[in-house]
């Protein structure tokens, strides 16, 4: 009898999920078909899925008008240097929280929930205040510490949760085994949190990859924007979109966060227990 329960309920289950990819999947694929449209099929009062005279046209409109090599440049250095901080950074603060019961966990805790709340709007004119103070208004350097700043904190609170998840007996026997605290770290701890590691990274990448409010604010010189403020440069005077380049150039743009998905995945959903066998 539970088998036949199981079933319904299982299809049912398995066409949730493809209406929630068709769902996703439908400005993507839109997006890409509008980029491969020439100009009459896009004032077309009826649209199609697939062109029917696909071009190139779009793309190379799109490197004529604007510079997305070099935006796209920017944007890869910033998302990537904070990334690479915010990890640095947020690792070992994840640990100290997850293991040590106290106020000062409690109090970090509260920070990471509080400072999810705060909209960019509240907070863009003090940051702009003291990066101006800085000298690192309408600097890359500056920008990437925003990024750092502003991803830290969901950081802490996804890497939080993988430490804890991490059986603290395998640690407390690799110091039986006479391991020391960084080796139990380093050979016990840093492997089973890998998958951890990576996801949070990725997070944070596709965050700074994607974000414009800041980089709009703090950037001033053409050549130092980044893509998504790049992006906005394909409408016109009237607001009035240049549609075609505008879809080429943001098919582009998902291109390096999809790549650096399908690279990552298999490190993300395998190995969760590497490590944990001793040697």
């Amino acid at each position: 009898m539970s088998l036949r329960t199981s079933r319904p309920a299982r299809a049912g289950q398995y066409l949730a999920l493809l209406c929630y990819l068709v769902f996703l999947a439908f400005p993507f694929l839109w997006l890409i078909s509008t980029a491969f449209k020439p100009a009459p099929e896009l004032g077309s009062l009826h649209p199609t899925w697939i062109p029917d005279s696909p071009t190139l046209e779009n793309f190379r409109q799109a490197f004529d008008e604007q510079p997305l090599l070099r935006a796209a440049g920017n944007s890869l250095t910033v998302a990537l240097s904070a990334a690479l901080i915010a990890i640095v950074i947020a690792t070992p603060m994840a640990y100290v929280m997850a293991r040590q019961r106290g106020r000062l966990a409690t109090a970090a805790t509260g920070w990471v929930v509080v400072s999810q709340a705060f909209p960019f709007v509240l907070v863009i004119i003090p940051l702009f205040l003291v990066l101006k103070n800085l000298h690192l208004i309408n600097s890359l350097f500056g920008l990437i510490i925003v990024y750092v700043v502003w991803s830290l904190p969901f950081a802490l609170w996804m890497l939080v949760g993988y430490v804890r998840a991490v059986p603290a007996e395998l640690e407390e026997a690799a110091a039986v085994d006479g391991a020391g605290r960084l080796r139990m770290l380093v050979s016990v701890t840093a492997p089973l949190l890998a998958p951890g590691i990576v996801a949070t990274a990725m997070f944070a990448f596709i965050t700074a990859w994607n974000e414009f409010f800041f980089a709009l604010v703090l950037l001033k010189s053409p050549e130092k924007q980044t893509l998504p403020v790049i992006l906005t440069h394909f409408l016109g005077a009237e607001g009035v979109a240049d549609l075609g380049p505008l879809a080429a150039a943001a098919f582009l743009a998902t291109i390096p966060s999809l790549a650096i998905f399908a690279i990552i995945q298999r490190r993300i959903t395998g190995g969760m227990l590497a490590g944990a066998v001793k040697t």
